[in-house]
């Protein structure tokens, strides 16, 4: 359990629970949120789909997922995954909030929380995030937290019929030493 002090309020990443499914579900049933997010991500979200990614969450291995708490709802959920062969030195960082808590400064802390843990926890060399092109604000969060522009994949996705760029943000550990 991580907490994070917001504006609005102290903010835990924590894991999920079967008690998060019906706010899961009302923050993550928004056109805008999966506008931001990966097809595997539906919309409309259910309660089903709610119950489906918290059993997911659970037993992944390769990624820590986390529940965005804030009082005891869930308002989003951000994570790390760890890649694995030539990549193993990666993680790929994720996240989303309801848009009632978007601009207050939570995902910014977010990020920060998250690539603290990358570097620190698991002695990762780089971090790394895929922003759509239409979603500047999701690069301004990583802006924020020291991550540069490495690519610009050109027509690269699909998302709701559009054809669009997908971006590509890292940030290096400068602290990591290879260990062993």
């Amino acid at each position: 359990m991580i907490m994070i002090d917001s504006a609005v309020g102290p903010v835990v990443l924590r894991a999920f629970t079967p008690g998060d499914r019906d706010s899961l579900a009302l923050h993550a049933n928004n056109r805008n949120v999966w506008l931001g997010v990966r097809d595997v991500f539906p919309y409309p979200y259910t309660v089903a789909d709610a119950e489906r990614f918290i059993a997911y969450a659970a037993k992944t291995e390769n990624e820590k997922i986390f529940a965005v708490d804030l009082g005891g709802e869930v308002i989003g959920a951000a994570g790390l995954h760890l890649k694995h062969d030539v990549r193993r030195l990666n993680g790929e960082i994720g996240y989303w909030l309801g848009p009632a808590y978007h601009n207050r400064g939570i995902a910014t802390r977010i990020v920060s929380h998250l690539v603290t843990m990358a570097f620190d926890e698991y002695g990762l060399l780089r971090v790394y995030a895929e922003v759509f092109a239409n979603n500047p604000a999701s690069g301004r969060v990583l802006e924020k937290n020291g991550f540069a522009l490495e690519a610009r994949l050109k027509q690269a996705i699909i998302k709701d019929g559009a054809v669009l760029d997908l971006l590509i943000y890292a940030k290096i550990n400068s602290e990591w030493s290879m260990q062993g």
